[in-house]
């Protein structure tokens, strides 16, 4: 069965916001199972540029911020209505959101 797996990095405070946020617009089911998702911590990186409003840090300087890495799987016919669930909930102004055709063998 052909699916997506959409992985996201979003900050700690705002990660049970956009997990939830997900599995409203659909992200997430398998089977007969919802809200499914695995997280992993780790810390961003990144570096605003000109014309940027951050919500952490400054144009111009490094920043680095505890995330975690939400991966889930997704039907593709709800992949708009759940990447643009993602950008709503998620504090950024530029997330990044990237998405993968997989198999989910069963």
């Amino acid at each position: 069965m052909s699916h997506l797996k959409i992985v996201t990095y979003v900050p700690v405070t705002h990660a049970d916001k956009v997990r939830e946020a997900i599995g409203k617009a659909g992200g997430g089911k398998l089977g007969k199972y919802s809200f499914c998702s695995f997280s992993t911590r780790g810390v961003g990186r990144f570096m605003p540029g000109a014309g940027a409003h951050p919500v952490v840090g400054a144009v111009g300087k490094l920043e680095s911020v505890e995330e975690e890495c939400i991966e889930f799987v997704c039907e593709p016919e709800l992949r708009a209505k759940v990447v643009r669930a993602i950008r709503k909930a998620h504090p950024y102004e530029e997330p990044a959101i990237d998405v993968w055709s997989v198999k989910i063998e069963r």
